[in-house]
């Protein structure tokens, strides 16, 4: 999100713009997994907004029916997936998807960026960066280059159990925040979604960072009895599976909108920024793009 919400401010600027995203398509931790006619949202559940910009957004995807209404009155979902408001952001511009960028040259005043193939891109006159802390600070210390306070920003874990099932629908959003199971979303309650019963398990951060070297095959079993006994029902899945987020949550947040150094024409962005929500990510995005604007812009 904080990308492409950057990513779209600098293009409606006038500015040329090339996203490179790692994944096999857009959205990160907005994640949406299809798995023959099924489908889950096995990362983020659901966004809603505290400041005027993002519910400003919100609502023009509401009114385009880019997102609907879910669970409550102020939660939100993308239709037909999580990474439906990250594609809209991004209809229309260059996206590489499959590039992990490894390093970033500095060539004069102007940035060059490399992929894990050895692919080399550019010239670039700005660089906005908008990996999780961790994996900012990685690229920024393979590249010579370093932002301020990247170090202090922290994640937890999280283990995704994802559960296609014949039992009883249980409640749309059980939250009990207690060992294992952080929640159980009935996904297949989302509007938009595909008919069947699916159900996402997330488990706590503590439970994921004791488990999380463990086999996903270990976690699947232990999240699903615990989920069984969480919802007080036999789930006789018919697939389940189980994915790691190895940075899921913001725990420690820099409490800054974004890092950036004019000089270098630098800078990064996130949720890891402002806070644990969509809606940090989406503004710490923003923000970025208005540095690299006022930047950008100033006479040569």
């Amino acid at each position: 999100m904080a990308g492409a919400a950057a990513a779209r401010r600098l293009a409606e600027a006038g500015l040329d713009v090339r996203v490179f995203d790692k994944g096999r398509g857009v959205g990160g931790r907005m994640a949406t997994r299809q798995v023959g006619e099924m489908q889950f949202d096995h990362g983020a559940q659901f966004m809603r907004a505290h400041g005027p910009a993002f519910a400003a957004e919100l609502d023009r995807w509401a009114r385009r029916g880019v997102v609907a209404p879910w669970s409550a009155a102020d939660r939100y979902v993308g239709v037909p997936g999580m990474t439906a408001p990250v594609r809209d952001l991004l209809a229309g511009l260059p996206v590489s998807s499959a590039a992990t960028i490894v390093r970033l040259r500095r060539s004069g005043a102007r940035w060059h960026v490399e992929d894990a193939s050895g692919t080399v891109h550019g010239p670039f006159d700005g660089v906005a960066i908008t990996f999780p802390a961790p994996q900012v600070a990685t690229l920024l210390a393979a590249s010579g280059v370093g932002l301020p306070d990247i170090g202090r920003a922290s994640y937890a874990p999280c283990w995704s159990l994802m559960v296609a099932t014949d039992a009883p629908s249980p409640d749309i959003l059980v939250e009990p925040h207690a060992d294992p199971i952080a929640l159980i979303a009935r996904d297949s309650a989302k509007p938009g979604r595909p008919a069947g019963s699916r159900l996402t398990v997330h488990a706590t951060p503590s439970w994921s960072r004791r488990h999380l070297e463990a086999s996903r095959e270990a976690v699947v079993a232990a999240l699903l009895e615990a989920a069984e006994d969480v919802l007080g029902l036999a789930l006789r899945p018919s697939h389940a599976e189980a994915h790691r987020w190895r940075y899921a949550q913001v725990e420690t947040a820099l409490e800054k909108p974004c890092l950036y150094d004019p000089d270098l024409s630098l800078g990064a962005a996130g949720d890891w920024c402002l806070g644990a929500r969509i809606e940090a990510a989406y503004d710490s995005g923003e923000a970025l793009a208005r540095s690299l604007l006022a930047d950008l812009s100033r006479p040569a």
